[in-house]
């Protein structure tokens, strides 16, 4: 039988360094769990219902919040999205203001949009392109300012594995009578170990969205959210997630997620450990052949608060050797398969699905890489400033439900977006919908053109014609 996608994917065989965190299901078989296909059931008697748990489902998720020191835990089948889309939606109504930094995932916008939610937005400081953390002040002065804020959402680790004072962020965000929402999309295995920055649960978050198969080991499209505390509805927030998830949820997916935390709780402490002495020692190679690496240390003059080690984020460019061709020997050479890259760096995902051969040739591929394509020659700097901050005419949803036309990109100052403009990296949008259109913000943009810098978002990929809401 010829089955296109299955011959596909089981014809990869690569050292993995991206999600999902299973690495390509090597843990599952580990613990004598790879045969799964009789789980994918519906609701019939004995197996509960995700929307209504009363049952094992019920007690599955009790299990979970235990584990991760919440009151209430809740299990997505629709990914992180469903819950960044759930917990904006269950905390604010229509009209109502969300503190979040301009690096936000493209999730939290369409929460915005779905809820009528009015975005006020922070900068975070900007380093080689890539979002690193925010600062405080400047944070707690927007609070001071604009007293309808009613709730913060902070993106914590973010893609590049870099913390915020999340702890602070809390104090801050309670002192003034706020509700804290994290997006922890890539913090779930936070919680295993003391040697990782803290989670957002332990520093004081009301509300965290978890992949829990990004760095942990569930199913791709299954999370969590945790509660703590009283400031959440809980009823709402229920209300809100069975509106933004499907009434058929995948049984294979809640499994995964009820598997991922009995393993554990048995093993959780040992895996965790086992993987941040592989890093230790992978990072310590790396010195030793003068290959730069981020680092807490490296990065403490950026607002960073801490790192999360277990994201691999590489930069060659000192031996003439960039992001993306670093990524592309890799993969085709080497048969490493990292998450992404971008200008400078590649970026990795290490889990505690990894093991320590994985490192082993990931260290011996890069010293190769090294020695033959190295030329011991900087890549000259884009110096490209991201801190430009559009005027907000409209909120997401007005926006997006606005009569719209296309114009000439180069002619369209004073005009309100209708569409995403988002370089990436550093993933920060230049434009939303809404947002006015400036002569400094289309200089910009050309800018970001001519240093061949991704830009998404547009329907109209070469920028020629942009979408307008109509005047």
């Amino acid at each position: 039988m010829k089955n296109i996608i299955e011959n596909k994917l089981r014809s990869i065989d690569r050292v993995s360094f991206h999600v999902p965190g299973h690495k390509h299901g090597r843990i599952y078989k580990n613990y004598g769990l790879s045969n799964i296909l009789d789980l994918d059931t519906t609701e019939i008697p004995g197996t509960d219902n995700l929307h209504s748990p009363e049952g094992i489902i019920r007690e599955s998720q009790i299990r979970a919040a235990n584990f991760f020191g919440a009151d209430n835990t809740f299990f997505l089948v629709n990914g992180t999205t469903s819950g960044n889309l759930s917990a904006l939606m269950a905390t604010l109504n229509p009209g109502e203001k969300v503190l979040v930094p301009r690096n936000c995932h493209k999730s939290v916008v369409s929460g915005m949009i779905m809820g009528g939610i009015e975005p006020v937005y922070i900068m975070p400081q900007i380093y080689r392109g890539i979002s690193m953390g925010i600062d405080l002040h400047t944070l707690e002065n927007k609070l001071k300012e604009d007293r309808q804020i009613k709730a913060i959402l902070i993106t914590n680790p973010n893609y590049y594995g870099i913390c915020v004072d999340i702890q602070k962020i809390s104090k801050i965000a309670h002192t003034y009578g706020k509700i804290l929402i994290v997006d922890e999309a890539h913090g779930s295995h936070l919680t295993l170990s003391e040697e990782l920055p803290m989670d957002a649960l332990s520093a004081g978050a009301d509300i965290v969205c978890q992949s829990t198969h990004k760095t942990l080991m569930s199913f791709t499209q299954s999370s969590m959210v945790h509660v703590k505390g009283n400031r959440v509805d809980i009823e709402r927030l229920r209300f809100m997630l069975s509106m933004n998830q499907s009434t058929s949820p995948s049984y294979l997916l809640m499994n995964s997620l009820d598997t991922t935390v009995a393993i554990l709780i048995e093993d959780g402490k040992k895996l965790i450990e086992n993987l941040i002495r592989n890093l230790e020692e992978f990072y310590k190679k790396l010195e030793n052949i003068n290959i730069d690496y981020f680092s807490k240390k490296k990065l403490s003059t950026y607002n960073v608060y801490d790192y999360d080690l277990t994201r691999i984020v590489i930069d060659m460019t000192k031996y003439g050797i960039n992001g993306r061709l670093l990524e592309k020997i890799l993969y085709e050479k080497y048969n490493i398969q990292m998450e992404m890259s971008d200008t400078n760096h590649i970026v990795g995902v290490a889990t505690i699905g990894n093991i320590k051969d994985d490192f082993e040739k990931l260290y011996e591929a890069l010293e190769e890489i090294k020695n033959i394509y190295g030329r011991q020659e900087i890549i000259e700097e884009k110096s490209i400033n991201y801190n430009i901050m559009p005027k907000v005419v409209l909120n997401p949803r007005q926006a997006v439900y606005s009569k719209k036309k296309n114009i000439d990109f180069h002619n369209s100052i004073g005009y309100i977006s209708a569409e995403y403009i988002i370089p990436y990296p550093p993933g920060i949008p230049i434009l939303c919908p809404g947002e006015e259109i400036s002569e400094d913000i289309i200089n910009h943009i050309t800018l970001l053109k001519e240093n061949n810098i991704n830009l998404t978002g547009m329907k109209d990929t070469s920028l020629k014609f942009i979408q307008v809401i109509e005047k």
